[in-house]
């Protein structure tokens, strides 16, 4: 059961809690491929092919597994080789990735998501926790956030409990006084956990839980049902 009485401070995930992610990043794709065609043609349709960019995606990984939670260095050597790969001008890197990067900011926030952070940043201090690499002022929401950490700017991601325990000390409080918000069951209820924060699980997509030992401490629907729930049990 979720014991409020011990809550200072929020950290929260940022993609599928705040704003679906995958409409983004499709975007994101389709401007850097339209950007990319006319200056390096063979490199836009290789990454316009969904299973060459993923195999592309996974040779990167494998070879280069230290780069693996800053998704700019992964995506930047993701458009490097495939443009090595076609004798294409690898000086269209940086300018490539700041087009994939601009639409990336392009998020269409859930309808609860600002009137819930809203009221949760006017009770808390709240701070983001992704693995993600979304910039809270480029996407509109700093006003709401004491603090953000990123995988791609402390150096691991969830679920390592050190990230975690950045955020709480970022907010300036125990991990024990920290609820962490988000939508992962692994990375942000079971990552929480083990950090030893009390946990709410956003299942937006009413997913069964599939894990055995540990659960969180809530589970809501949406953010405007957290706001209740925090309300109600306050």
């Amino acid at each position: 059961m979720l014991d409020t009485t011990k809550i200072r401070a929020i950290s929260l995930d940022l993609d599928d809690t705040l704003w679906p992610i995958w409409p983004v990043i499709a975007r994101a794709e389709q401007a850097l491929q339209d950007w990319l065609r006319p200056l390096a043609p063979q490199t836009a349709d290789l990454l316009a092919d969904a299973e060459q960019r993923l195999a592309l995606r996974r040779e990167v990984q494998q070879q280069q597994p230290e780069i693996g939670h800053d998704l700019r260095r992964l995506r930047q050597e993701l458009i490097r080789r495939a443009l090595q790969r076609h004798d294409e001008d690898t000086a269209l890197v940086e300018p490539a990735y700041e087009v994939f990067i601009a639409e990336r900011m392009r998020v269409d926030l859930f309808e609860d998501a600002r009137p819930a952070l809203a009221w949760l940043a006017a009770r808390y201090p709240v701070v983001a926790l992704s693995n993600g690499n979304a910039d809270l002022h480029r996407v509109g929401l700093g006003e709401y956030f004491h603090a953000g950490l990123s995988a791609q700017s402390f150096g691991v991601g969830k679920p390592d409990p050190r990230i975690f325990h950045a955020a709480a000390q970022a907010a300036g409080v125990l991990p024990h006084e920290v609820l962490h918000v988000g939508d992962d069951a692994a990375l942000d209820v079971l990552g929480g956990l083990n950090a030893g924060m009390q946990t709410v699980w956003v299942n937006r997509a009413n997913h069964d839980w599939a894990h055995e030992t540990l659960r969180p401490h809530a589970t809501v629907d949406d953010m405007a049902q957290l706001c209740v729930l925090l309300r109600a049990t306050a």
